[in-house]
């Protein structure tokens, strides 16, 4: 599938009932390439965040565009493999590093921070227990945090956030 415009969460939930988000999805961005090793058992839930629209590519259809537009072919693999690096960077930081500077990253990986010449600094309004999802912490260790970075000047919220480059320096900073 190819999101064309809005945003997609993709979790996945424990046998206790815990869910984590695993991605935050945008324009432009693929999802449910399992398909396409037949993988038959999908671990993750896709969900809407905003009005978005989906293109979904049929099996057939993206196989043979795969094989025969090289265009296509390559920006889809260039993109498979970014994910693939962003998902191993993703653990690496789950392991070594504390809840706020996971917190910071994930606010910059949101506004798209170094994806692009000029960064969103903006990002949707997304929950606080989201945010706790996705770095691994609990929603009160991410309102300390959030109203830190504002009282530093890191970020502004009030429904959407506003993401200051400072924010960079937390997860720089040793």
């Amino acid at each position: 599938m190819y999101i064309q415009k809005g945003s997609i969460k993709i979790s996945v939930l424990s046998r206790t009932g815990k869910e984590a988000v695993v991605a935050m999805l945008g324009a432009g961005d693929f999802f449910g390439e399992g398909a396409l090793t037949g993988q038959s058992i999908r671990i993750g839930t896709a969900t809407a965040t905003s009005l978005t629209t989906v293109v979904v590519i049929d099996k057939a259809t993206m196989i043979r565009l795969l094989r025969d537009e090289p265009t296509f072919s390559e920006r889809f693999i260039s993109y498979m493999l970014a994910r693939n690096l962003r998902i191993e960077a993703d653990l690496v930081d789950h392991l070594f590093n504390s809840s706020e500077k996971r917190l910071a990253r994930a606010l910059l990986l949101l506004s798209r921070y170094g994806d692009q010449a000029a960064p969103r600094k903006r990002i949707p309004k997304i929950s606080q227990e989201t945010l706790a999802e996705m770095v691994g912490t609990t929603r009160s260790r991410v309102n300390f945090f959030m109203n830190k970075f504002r009282d530093l000047g890191f970020i502004e919220y009030n429904g959407d956030i506003t993401i200051h480059p400072s924010l960079l320096g937390v997860v720089l900073h040793e």
